[in-house]
């Protein structure tokens, strides 16, 4: 069974390492959480913070906050694609009824 960590507690163990100096031995034996868990999750707290893109969920809670406007925005842009194909499918029609 695979357990799921909230965003928080997975950002708080990645800034063991990263931040305060812990290993990555250190921090998952004090947190409770698997080596290789915590190793990635610090590897993917440190591409955020460079910038960089991870395929992961994301550590931070601005890149959390990121990823929810960027979802956010994509659906206004399809929500406005659909408002401008309606409007000139209504626009057309009462053309046609003018005529």
């Amino acid at each position: 069974m695979t357990k799921h960590f909230k965003s928080a507690f997975r950002q708080e163990v990645a800034e063991l390492v990263v931040d305060k100096g812990y290993s990555i031995r250190e921090a998952a034996e004090a947190m409770g959480v698997g080596k290789s868990t915590v190793d990635k999750w610090a590897r993917n707290l440190r591409k955020e913070r460079n910038g960089e893109e991870t395929h992961d969920t994301p550590i931070s809670e601005e890149r959390r906050r990121i990823s929810a406007l960027e979802r956010e925005v994509q659906q206004l842009k399809m929500e406005k694609e659909i408002l401008k194909k309606a409007t000139a499918l209504l626009m057309s029609d009462s053309m046609k009824n003018l005529r």
